[in-house]
């Protein structure tokens, strides 16, 4: 059996190519949207991609299942367990008419790609509909199998989170059955041996769950051993408590995708490639109409930058900055280094941000200025200037850490609006000049560009709460409260 890891680091998911090498059939589980990645790697060892599947709808990528059933053939799996809500609905809309070729799964369901036998096993609680697979190489001779892919059910070190069709998606009231869903789902991995290992949709640094470790596959025994939310299972109101408390707010976008894999993402047939644009033609935007998104490092962005653009550097943040800040309709430019193009317009379409109209190149940002036309400045602050404004009553702070980081610190008289949440949520962002602040000065800095270009006066504070609290300045605890 081959098998490989697809990782995306920005996403922090996993996708996985199982292939059968006496047959040269491939089937990828849980794909992104620019599947070339998968039809690429499996050619290069011999192998033709045959299927797709997933565990979930997804609600942190757009899923590619569709763009391989169009490109390659594909054969699809998805999950016909959940209910009627929670059914893939573009199943027989194929591109140009007629139906893909698909199978909906239930519990216990088999399926072989060549001699790779996948057993499905519904487990229900991150999603109503997720399922797992069992996967055991026959052609090998093994007739146990050697691992699951366990997409957003078991992580290492943590489970699937059960609160986002209420946090993220809007459904008052589900995230507490959910949980008790959840908890009987755990009581499955009895069943499964010690010695399977776990392959999980997602690593450390997903919204998908709250602790997820940075090792990239476990065992059912170890997990079983050492993950605290299977620890925590012991017991079903201490396990609800425990897997509900300290979730981080989604990002915006999550609700978008879990409607954009249930009916369908629009295939997109390959990469789009994006114009490059003039001097004028950047000029002519009207950055408060578009999303003219600004990839170059922050110290580069606030000292000039477009009016109205937003700082989105091309970090591990970047999917999560721009799904927040960016609806799924507007028109997307890019100032970017041109061997970066591609990267980023990956990174967009992966969470489903498709218009993407046209780049323009950050070596020559300089260009932009004339008689007519100025760069704007974003303006910020050390600790003790920062202390000097407030005590003057000058700005308001804003604070866009987690809930959960504000909760247990924070300065005096702020307001707590999660960055990944703010577009949702501007009609609470206080008036006046705000003193924009998250940990360390990095989310603060996306979060202040953004409120920028919506009209209000900030002064991002450099070096966050760490600086903060490193010049002694005053914090509010629950002990101080």
């Amino acid at each position: 059996m081959f098998m490989r890891t697809i990782y995306d680091e920005k996403l922090a998911q996993a996708a996985y190519l199982f292939g059968c090498q006496r047959t040269g059939e491939a089937i990828v589980i849980d794909p992104a949207r620019d599947v070339d990645r998968y039809i690429d790697l499996a050619r290069d060892n011999g192998l033709s991609i045959v299927a797709t599947a997933e565990t979930h709808i997804h609600a942190d990528f757009v899923s590619g299942c569709r763009e391989l059933a169009e490109r390659v053939d594909a054969k699809v799996y998805v999950s016909n367990e959940g209910g009627p809500d929670w059914k893939s609905e573009w199943l027989e809309q194929k591109v140009g008419g007629g139906t893909y070729r698909y199978k909906k799964l239930h519990d216990g369901d088999v399926f072989a790609v060549g001699h790779i036998e996948f057993r499905v096993v519904h487990t229900p609680g991150h999603t109503p509909e997720h399922i797992a697979f069992l996967v055991t190489d026959r052609g090998g001779g093994a007739d146990e199998p050697l691992g699951l892919a366990s997409g957003d059910f078991v992580f290492v070190g943590d489970l699937g989170r059960p609160d986002l069709l209420e946090s993220a998606a809007g459904q008052a009231g589900a995230m507490e059955p959910s949980a008790r869903q959840l908890f009987q789902t755990v009581r499955k991995l009895d069943a499964i041996p010690d010695f399977v290992q776990v392959w999980p949709a997602h690593g450390a640094g997903s919204a998908c769950g709250k602790a997820l470790g940075a090792v990239p596959m476990s065992t059912i025994g170890y997990e079983r051993r050492f993950n605290p939310a299977i620890r925590a299972a012991d017991n079903e109101a201490d396990f609800v408590d425990f897997i509900l408390s300290g979730q981080p707010e989604p990002p915006l976008y999550f609700a978008n995708m879990k409607r954009v894999n249930r009916v369908g993402p629009n295939v997109l047939g390959g990469v789009p490639t994006p114009a490059e644009l003039t001097v004028a033609e950047l000029r002519a935007l009207d950055a408060k109409r578009v999303a003219l998104v600004d990839t170059r490092p922050w110290d580069e962005f606030r000292v000039g930058h477009v009016p109205g653009a937003m700082s989105f550097p091309l970090r591990k943040t970047f999917n999560t900055d721009a799904g927040s800040m960016v609806a799924e309709t507007d028109d997307i430019y890019v100032v970017i280094e041109p061997d970066r193009l591609d990267e980023a317009v990956r990174d967009l379409i992966r969470i489903g941000l498709d218009h993407n109209r046209g780049w323009f190149d950050a070596r020559n940002m300089a260009d932009y200025e004339s008689d007519t036309y100025s760069l704007r400045m974003i303006a910020e602050v050390g600790v003790a200037d920062a202390t000097a404004m407030l005590d003057d009553r000058q700005v308001t702070v804003l604070d866009v850490r987690r809930a959960a980081e504000f909760a247990d610190g924070h300065l005096r008289g702020a307001t707590n609006i999660a960055h990944t949440r703010l577009a949702s949520r501007l009609d609470e962002v206080p008036g006046g000049p705000l003193l924009v602040q998250c940990r360390t000065g990095i989310r603060s800095a996306r979060a202040a560009a953004f409120l920028q270009k919506k009209g209000f006066d900030v002064v991002n504070l450099r070096g966050g709460i760490v600086a903060w609290e490193q010049a002694n300045g005053a914090i509010e605890t629950p002990e101080t409260r």
